[in-house]
C-alpha cells in the first residue's frame, strides 16, 4: 500500500479498506478514478454477501493502490443496481474508465477475488 495523501484534506488516499458508497458516491468514484474500481454489490440480508465481506476487506489490502474497492448496498442504491443489471448478489464488477470490464456473481474468498480482479485487468 502507498502512503499517498490528498492534497486538499491531507487524509490518506488509500486505507486498505473498501469504501462504502451510496448512489452519488458510486458515480463520483467512477467519474474521478484514474485507476480500476472493483465494486461489491451486496445487501445486509444476504448470507453469502455477509460471508464474503471479510474476504473483500482482505482483498483490499492486496489490491490497493492498484485498484480502488467499493461496496454498494443494492437495497439503498436500487437505481444503480438496476442500471447495472444486477440480478443476483453478491456481484463483483470490475470497472475501468467508467465502464464495466468484468463481472462475476457468488461469494469468493480473498485469494479468488484478487486473482479474478488481476485476470480481468490483464484481459
Amino acid at each position: 500500500m502507498t502512503d499517498a495523501h490528498c492534497g486538499s484534506c491531507h487524509q490518506p488516499i488509500f486505507s486498505g479498506h473498501p469504501i462504502e458508497v451510496d448512489e452519488a458516491g458510486f458515480g463520483r468514484h467512477l467519474a474521478h478514478s484514474d485507476i480500476p474500481v472493483l465494486v461489491d454489490v451486496w445487501a445486509p440480508w444476504c448470507g453469502p454477501c455477509r460471508a464474503m465481506a471479510p474476504m473483500f476487506e482482505r482483498a483490499a489490502r492486496e489490491l490497493e493502490p492498484k485498484v480502488r474497492l467499493l461496496k454498494l448496498n443494492a437495497d439503498t442504491a436500487p437505481s444503480v443496481s438496476s442500471r447495472l443489471g444486477i440480478s443476483g448478489i453478491p456481484t463483483l464488477l470490475l470497472m475501468q474508465g467508467g465502464r464495466e470490464i468484468a463481472r462475476t456473481s457468488g461469494a469468493m474468498d480473498a485469494r479468488a477475488i484478487v486473482a479474478w480482479a488481476m485476470a480481468g485487468l490483464a484481459a
